[in-house]
Parts: structure tokens; sequence; C-alpha cells
């Protein structure tokens, strides 16, 4: 039964994707009736086009569901054990430190877009980018370093000294070594890599 693998697999509040309940056994066709069928009941709601969730009760009785971050975050970014991408732009400048803008658009790289463009989810907006090589678990700390230096001026808020340290700080953390950033590096363009040299950020690398 369709509900008893959604319990098995899925908490209350987490998006469900309609894509991730196709089963061979299943038609698409079958898959909606019978999702409709426990939106009905109540044991399903829906949040998005193709997105639902169980329906998850509060102490006040109220329900609580995903929210657009939320969804974004599992359909582009990581869902469960998988690497799909990471946060971008104004958004990841303003995470590691180098930025106070606020982006009122999210920026996101992700290996679950075919073309570049604004995702409207719930009431927000995503700007969702393909990576320039498909991310993984082993790489999308590189990654995301190589990415926000392909356009670190449209971003900075502080002095290149600053930005420096808010960097060496980062792949401290994410332990990146000079051997990734080389394996990648050529695949970004002429800004990224004079950014890095600028920087100084190979002292940093291991």
């Amino acid at each position: 039964m369709l509900y008893n693998y959604i319990k098995d697999h899925y908490k209350g509040a987490e998006p469900i994707f309609f894509s991730d309940l196709l089963r061979e056994n299943l038609t698409e066709q079958d898959l909606k009736l019978q999702i409709r069928e426990l939106c009905e009941k109540g044991l399903l709601q829906q949040y998005d086009a193709e997105v639902y969730f169980i329906p998850k009760k509060t102490t006040l009785n109220s329900t609580i569901g995903p929210n657009a971050d939320m969804v974004a975050r599992y359909r582009f970014i990581s869902k469960g054990d998988n690497v799909d991408g990471f946060y971008a732009g104004n958004t990841f400048a303003n995470q590691i430190g180098i930025s106070t803008q606020v982006p009122y658009v999210i920026e996101i790289v992700s290996n679950n877009v075919s073309t570049d463009g604004e995702v409207l989810i719930g009431n927000r907006r995503f700007c969702v980018k393909k990576p320039v090589v498909p991310i993984t678990r082993e790489n999308v700390y590189v990654l995301q370093m190589l990415e926000l230096l392909k356009n670190l001026d449209a971003y900075l808020d502080c002095t290149y000294e600053e930005a420096r340290e808010k960097f060496a700080e980062y792949i401290s953390v994410c332990e990146i070594t000079k051997s990734e950033v080389e394996m990648y590096i050529k695949e970004y363009s002429e800004s990224t890599r004079k950014y890095y040299h600028e920087l100084e950020l190979d002292k940093a690398l291991t």
C-alpha cells in the first residue's frame, strides 16, 4: 500500500515529491488517484505542484508542513545521503561572512536542472543553475568555493585580506586540498583563477 511505503520512508512535514513515488508496478495515473485519495482522507496534504507531505500536528493541534526553503533544499541540494547541489552567489557569500547582503532570490547550483533559470516554490523564488562539472559528495565544497570566486567582486563587502581569511577558514573546515582545486579549477573561467591567485588561496591549502 502506498501510504505504508510513505510512512516508512518519510517523516511528518517532510517534502514528498511525486516523481519519487513512481514505481515499476504503478502507473502515473494510478499514483495520482492514490495520492488524491490519501489527501481526501487527510493522510497527506499538498504543498505545491507535485509536492506533498504527511501533516504533523503541534501541541495546539495546528498542522505543520514544509516551507519553500526545505522543498528547494530537498529538490536541488541534498536529500538523505544524496548531494546534488549547493548554495551560491550572495547566499553562500553571506554564509561564509564576506557579504552582508541578504539575497531576495536564493541562488543554487544543482545537478537536477537542465537549464539555468528561476524556479517558484510556494511564494519564494530560487535562481537555479547547472554546475560546471557534476556535483558529488566528494567535490561539493571545492566546487562551491570555485563557483563563488567566478564573480567575487559582485558579492564582496569586505577587503581582500578579510575575504582571504574567510576563505582560509572555509578551506580548513571543509578540508579542501590543493590537489582537489587543481583537479577542478581548470574547468572554470579565467576570473575564477584570477581571484584564486589574487587571494593567494594556495597558501591555505594542504
